[in-house]
């Protein structure tokens, strides 16, 4: 059945009264929601049954929550949809607030609808899974969500769903509805104009006004200048306007960085892409070309300390124009109500002067050195040989999505090198550790295409043995998984190396145990090999790779000892 049909079959099931639960699944399907992402539990029961009865609706099912709110991240990410999570009051509920808040801080649309008690339990001293008011769950997801509600008035309920899926939609941020088990089977009224929704709605519109100004100021920047460049941020993806991006890099034929959020906004593999632009630990030639810049056009992009290597801004306002979601500054101008794809999409459209800029890929990586120095362990392989071991993979393997864990590979990931038109995806803002495998799973669900992550043996032992429900779901990431035996990021800057360690796990024996396959490697070699056969793998693999424990990625130990000496400083 093609999203239209879906779409058609749940305008049909749209009715002027119906149940709660009906009209929830119906309204979903109506947004081409596809999947729910949840755990069952008997505050949630009767409206997980109703979700699992439509047969439109997919229910996926993890493990713990945490898995669940990750892979519906994932979801969303990769497919530009709405991720919806379903889990039950108080210990479900709670259990899924730092995935959310992890999607709040970095723009991810996920709708979170929760179970809660009936209102006969609600009179009793107490209702199990409650920590101290019935409302305390919702006024907890208040703070890490756009909009928030219990739907108490059965009357209201119809609107007030409708109202928190259009402030998902205009944010790209998490929204959160309440129903409490008694009132899933109560007859609501459902509007005509909800009736009538189409099932998307309408994207914020420019002041044609400011617009035109705002790229009027901009092109006679760029007409004036002699070595401008350009840095694309996140913000291009999520309002869909990394077309008009590329078109606009391509007409000016100029350097293009993109920042730690947005690796991947801009084709990895374009002869305009120069590298990862962070600041101070940007490599030397990156630094120096946005330095030189008489012009840098940022479009997306924000201020975070993860974008600026912990650093000021190394552009100079007044030879900048920032584009952002809704404002554009150019220089000491700010225009409002401007939308950044409008604002992108007409800089493409213009005639722009052609500047033909020969460009060279940059990243920190350093060539493999075949034959081990006298001295050197054999019997592990140091990160940069990882990392260069997997960009050798992914140029003779084009269209694999990344997914990056938060720790060392967080910063390890900044140097791979996708090909024909893989994705890449980190929490490079948030950077919660747990995300990766459940993200990536949740991405091939609403793709289909095949994920490879990236993951510190850490991360893993927090969310990765959720990958053995991948069989079952016929999915089949491949997981790259790094193994220096614990808290390796931190090991620069802690005294205590005993209060880093972990326990450790046979990974490889366990992707075995739980129906993948599984590979030990200790050289670049080994690891070419290992990749290449997990490729032909029909399942899911993990490539376990055993690493020095003081080995980390070169920007993450420069990150970590700069953020160790900012914190001396604050404490003097």
């Amino acid at each position: 059945m093609s999203r239209t049909d879906k779409a058609q079959t749940g305008r049909s099931a749209m009715r002027p009264r119906m149940a709660l639960g009906d009209f929830l699944v119906a309204y979903l399907r109506r947004a081409s929601v596809e999947h729910i992402f949840g755990l069952p539990g008997d505050l949630v029961l009767g409206l997980f049954h109703r979700f699992g009865r439509a047969r439109d609706l997919q229910i996926v099912t993890f493990a713990h929550e945490p898995a669940v709110g990750f892979a519906a991240d994932g979801y969303a990410r990769s497919t530009r949809r709405v991720g919806v999570v379903c889990v039950t009051y108080g210990a479900g509920g709670h259990n899924v607030v730092n995935p959310v808040a992890a999607a709040y801080a970095e723009q991810v649309p996920l709708l979170v609808v929760s179970g809660g008690p009936g209102e006969a339990e609600q009179a009793l001293s107490g209702v199990h899974h409650q920590v101290k008011g019935v409302d305390g769950q919702w006024r907890i997801f208040r703070e890490v969500t756009c909009d928030a509600r219990i739907l108490k008035h059965p009357e209201l309920a119809a609107q007030e769903v409708h109202e928190v899926m259009e402030a998902i939609a205009t944010e790209h941020r998490p929204g959160y509805i309440e129903i409490h088990r008694d009132l899933v089977d109560v007859k609501i009224p459902v509007p005509r104009h909800v009736i009538d929704w189409n099932g998307t709605f309408p994207r914020p519109e420019s002041d044609r006004r400011k617009l035109d100004e705002a790229l009027t100021d901009t092109l006679e920047r760029l007409r004036a200048a002699k070595r401008p460049v350009l840095i694309g941020g996140v913000e291009l993806h999520r309002e869909k306007a990394e077309k008009g991006f590329l078109r606009l890099a391509e007409k000016l034929g100029v350097p293009v960085v993109t920042t730690v959020l947005a690796k991947g906004v801009f084709p990895m593999d374009h002869p305009q892409h120069m590298g990862i632009h962070i600041g101070p630990f940007s490599p030397p030639a990156i630094q120096k070309r946005v330095r030189d810049a008489d012009l840098v056009l940022a479009m997306g992009t924000q201020l975070t300390d993860m974008n600026l290597g912990a650093a000021r801004p190394q552009v100079l306002r007044e030879r900048s124009v920032w584009a952002t979601s809704q404002r554009v500054n150019v220089s000491f101008h700010t225009y409002t109500d401007v939308m950044l794809r409008d604002f992108v999409h007409g800089l493409a459209k213009s005639r722009l002067p052609r500047f033909r800029e020969s460009v060279r890929y940059h990243d920190n990586l350093k060539p493999v050195l075949r034959s081990a120095p006298r001295g050197r362990r054999t019997d592990a392989i140091s990160i940069n040989d990882l990392l260069v071991g997997v960009n050798e993979f992914l140029a003779e393997h084009r269209g694999y999505d990344v997914f990056a864990e938060s720790g060392d590979m967080l910063f390890g990931g900044l140097e791979v090198r996708q090909h024909g038109g893989g994705i890449y995806f980190a929490q490079g803002y948030y950077a919660s550790m747990g995300f990766a495998v459940p993200a990536a799973m949740g991405a091939q669900i609403g793709t289909g295409r095949r994920p490879l992550v990236i993951c510190g043996d850490g991360g893993f032992q927090m969310t990765g043995p959720e990958i053995s429900f991948a069989p079952a779901r016929g999915l089949s990431p491949i997981v790259v998984l790094v193994n220096n035996g614990g808290w390796g990021i931190f090991r620069p800057v802690t005294p205590r190396k005993d209060l880093l360690e972990i326990p450790p796990w046979p990974y490889a024996e366990l992707a075995r145990s739980w129906g993948g396959a599984g590979f030990r490697v200790t050289s670049h070699e080994e690891l070419g090999a290992a990749l290449r056969a997990a490729h032909e793998v029909k399942g899911f693999a993990i490539v376990e790779c055993i690493v020095p424990p003081e080995d980390i990625s070169p920007v993450s130990r420069r990150y970590i000892r700069a953020s160790a000496r900012r914190s001396r400083t604050a404490r003097r």
